[in-house]
């Protein structure tokens, strides 16, 4: 807070900046000023909130200002200016939204249901018992529903809703914490369903596929118990081995399923409700063998909208009351996103009943419509820190603080798992999961947040960044754009967007460790020590490479990787055995170099790994093999002696060798440890004093591997910088564009 430390019998204006319209903070500014008894007036503008106070307690009032704002409010700064008392007022009160120039604030995400609106949901005096569509200002959707800014009701999806006396009463009323709650709705005036609660739980347990209408988009979901209806989902989905998420109602049904420590119940139960990666309990409750096969983790999630409460609650009998949530329940739900074929989320309820025909037994939606879909985010907590997966609902658009104003810029991120990223003043707005750009709906949905995030945040980019390879999508829209276009290389947006997100300005050195980026010398690289100044960096060493025999194939089928390790290490007679003529014909490709690109990505020693140990020779889901690796995981070891530094290169061909002979279980354990401390030998040098590192690329996922290098660079006293609030792999990657871009637009 800046200003004078007492302003008792003074008058204060404040400005407060941060997340803090559509959040109750109105209302809340009303309650302390009649708390402290001041005057004054506090109104919504451009750039927040703004307000005038005056009397004997304003001091109070400012510290309380900063210490006990709603739920959902992020208050980023308070500034204060002293000026002169109006002796005629005697009444505090909250003004209109003034609105003079493009905006400089932002709306909230979609957040669960609150404690007090589930006290009311359950409540058979209320009159929104068991109501699907309840919320205040403190709960319930926002940016879903948002077409653009100023956030009011005639701006969302909830325009065609007029609301009734007794709602409007309460919208009205700034001591109700519904006051200019922009969702706010009743069973007499709100959004209804299209199918009773009691059919979706009858459905559900005779083993249907149910597809329900959340928040973003609408969700498959069936018995987790049910192996027939289980099997029959992931055949429907055509989802090979990739594992399921689950639903319960609470804390204490996720721990008969899973081992949860503090992090991951905080994770679960926060207001974002993200899908959590835990690892399995000793004897968890009885899953359907498919729902997440040969992994040790499970995603489990808490309902994010009353409609999932409601659900549970039918099941566990209608109890009255919340204190059922906080026991165990006997229904677990398969919940996962409704995107046939890989494509985006579907959220429009006449294409759900045609685009899920085939999936689904049955559609349940409702006349509340989906403006921006928005996927479910995924979390796991790696080396006692929650690092982000997939970016979604519930976090965006929270801004990224930038720690300084740069440059309006758009960055469009890269092929797999895309996600896009505007930058207005010092904060940057990385959009929800779009997923892979393969087919022409992600394509659409792409070019779709790109258009929202500019229209809400009102900005118009100066300048576009890009992943360095020109063959994507995404670079070849930002192309078309005819603005400037900044290529910034693939690792060096990695690692600078672990720098943006910790407001680290200057040199750095980071580690980008993922499956393949174009490098600036044109060939693939994947396992990185850079050395990052602002818009420039420098490869300072690397993993040794590795020829992908039948190239990009090579990446799905982990057995030509180890086919690969043993032709380095010269071992004819092994490739014979293993793979016979098939295996002796693409080792005579490798000698030759003939469709064998080589390639440094840490995600290729992985499936090397994998395809020595015998964990996995195919892959039917990107990653798949070196997530089955880490599920054996126990304690990471390090082989001594089994990797080799030279001119910056670290090879781990004896480690490959040593594995021949190892247990998978102990493969796995050697694998990690030794990976983690050869790259923390590799790095060490290069820091030259300054014992600071930044970790990027999807690997930094990998608990067992960050883990261990968390630990040995602080045996060095190292401090290791990851991803916190951007998805640590390509999901992540316009946030560090966007970066890089904004760098070279100032030094120009």
């Amino acid at each position: 807070m800046n200003g004078p430390d007492d302003l008792s019998l003074d008058r204060a204006r404040v400005r407060v900046r941060g997340l803090v319209q559509g959040v109750g903070f109105r209302p809340f500014v009303y309650g302390l000023a009649r708390r402290y008894e001041l005057t004054g007036w506090v109104q919504n503008d451009d750039a927040g909130v703004l307000l005038e106070v005056q009397g004997r307690t304003t001091s109070s009032f400012l510290r309380a200002l900063e210490t006990e704002p709603p739920p959902l409010a992020r208050v980023d700064a308070v500034e204060v200016l002293r000026i002169d008392r109006l002796e005629s007022e005697n009444a505090f009160e909250i003004r209109i939204s003034a609105r003079s120039r493009a905006v400089s604030t932002a709306i909230g995400a979609d957040a669960a249901p609150c404690a007090a609106c589930l006290a009311e949901c359950f409540d058979p005096q209320d009159r929104r018992y068991r109501y699907p569509f309840l919320n205040c200002t403190h709960c319930g959707p926002r940016f879903t529903i948002t077409g653009q800014l100023p956030y009011d009701r005639a701006q969302t999806s909830m325009a065609s809703f007029e609301m009734c006396s007794s709602c409007k009463r309460e919208y009205e009323d700034p001591l109700d914490r519904r006051f200019h709650a922009q969702p706010t709705a009743c069973p007499v005036c709100g959004p209804r369903l299209t199918m009773p609660i009691d059919e979706i739980v009858a459905r559900l347990r005779r083993g249907e596929i149910v597809a329900v209408k959340g928040l973003g988009g609408f969700h498959l979901a069936c018995d987790a118990r049910n192996d027939k209806a289980v099997a029959r989902l992931r055949r429907a989905k055509q989802r090979d081995g990739k594992p399921f998420a689950v639903m319960v109602a609470g804390l204490a049904a996720a721990r008969t399923l899973v081992d949860l420590g503090d992090a991951e119940a905080e994770c679960l139960s926060s207001t974002r409700r993200p899908i959590v990666l835990a690892r399995r309990a000793v004897a968890p409750a009885g899953l359907a063998p498919d729902v997440a096969p040969g992994l040790a983790w499970l995603g489990v999630m808490l309902p994010s909208s009353p409609l999932h409460y409601l659900i549970f609650h039918e099941a566990a009998g209608r109890p009255t009351g919340v204190r059922w949530i906080d026991a165990p329940q006997d229904l677990v739900l398969v919940m996962t996103s409704a995107n046939p074929g890989g494509e985006p989320l579907v959220t429009d309820d006449t294409l759900a009943a045609r685009r899920l025909e085939g999936i689904s037994d049955v559609v349940v939606g409702h006349d509340r419509a989906i403006v921006v879909r928005c996927d479910d985010p995924v979390m796991r907590v790696v080396s006692g820190a929650p690092v982000l997966i997939r970016r979604g609902r519930g976090f965006v658009p929270d801004p990224i603080d930038l720690s300084r104003d740069v440059p309006s810029v758009l960055a469009t991120g890269g092929y797999l798992k895309n996600a896009v990223c505007v930058t207005r003043g010092r904060s940057a707005y990385l959009s929800q999961h779009i997923g892979d750009m393969d087919d022409a709906e992600t394509y659409r949905f792409f070019d779709e947040t790109i258009a929202h995030l500019c229209t809400i945040l009102e900005v118009k980019p100066v300048a576009v960044a890009h992943d360095l390879h020109p063959d994507f999508l995404s670079t070849e829209y930002a192309a078309e754009l005819g603005i400037q276009c900044v290529a910034v290389q693939h690792h060096h947006a990695h690692i600078a967007a672990v720098l943006a997100e910790h407001g680290r300005a200057g040199p750095h050195v980071g580690l980008a460790l993922d499956g393949v980026g174009l490098g600036d010398d044109g060939h693939a690289w994947g396992g990185e020590l850079l050395a990052v100044d602002g818009s420039r960096f420098t490869r300072l060493g690397h993993l040794a490479e590795l020829p992908l025999p039948g190239g990009d194939v090579a990446a799905r089928e982990p057995w030509r990787m180890a086919l690969s390790a043993l032709w380095r290490l010269g071992d004819r007679a092994e490739i014979a055995r293993r793979w016979g003529e098939k295996g002796l014909r693409l080792a005579a490709m490798l000698d030759v170099g003939m469709n064998a690109p080589p390639a440094t990505g840490c995600g290729r020693w992985f499936d090397a790994a994998c395809g020595l140990l015998g964990v996995r020779d195919h892959s039917g889901y990107e990653g798949e093999a070196p997530m089955v690796l880490e599920s054996l995981v126990r304690r990471p070891v390090a082989l001594r002696g089994a990797w080799t530094i030279r001119d910056g290169v670290l090879d781990f061909l004896p480690l490959l060798d040593a594995l021949r002979t190892m247990t998978p279980e102990d493969g796995a354990d050697a694998f990690h440890g030794t990976l983690a401390a050869g790259l923390v030998e590799l790095a060490l040098p290069a820091l030259r004093g300054e014992p600071v590192i930044a970790l990027g690329g999807g690997c930094v996922v990998n608990a067992a591997l960050t883990g261990a290098l968390v630990d040995g660079f602080a045996r060095h006293g190292v401090e290791v910088l990851r991803p916190r609030l951007a998805p640590a792999g390509d999901g992540g990657l316009a946030l560090g564009q966007a970066w890089v871009c904004a760098q070279v637009l100032g030094e120009v």
